[in-house]
């Protein structure tokens, strides 16, 4: 049970980086490309604390639960 329920940790964390990486990234592109600057700077404000919130706590969490899964199943981080 706590297996699933780290590797459901896990998955979600890696989503987090997919889906906030791509949808902050667009939202900065797209606020660039309309060329104005008060917008790309409030756009930007909003990109920093998504990333301080949910890209840098995916970061610090993916290497952690990846490496305890690895232990948990058996695997040593040398395997080929």
């Amino acid at each position: 049970m706590f297996y699933f329920l780290l590797k459901s940790v896990h998955v979600i964390g890696a989503a987090i980086l997919l889906g906030t990486g791509a949808g902050i990234a667009f939202f900065l592109l797209v606020a660039h490309l309309r060329g104005e600057a008060r917008e790309v700077a409030g756009v930007a404000r909003t990109v920093v604390l998504a990333d301080f919130l949910f890209t840098a706590t995916a970061i610090i969490l993916q290497p952690i639960t990846g490496i305890w899964l690895a232990w948990l199943s058996g695997y040593s981080l040398r395997d080929g």
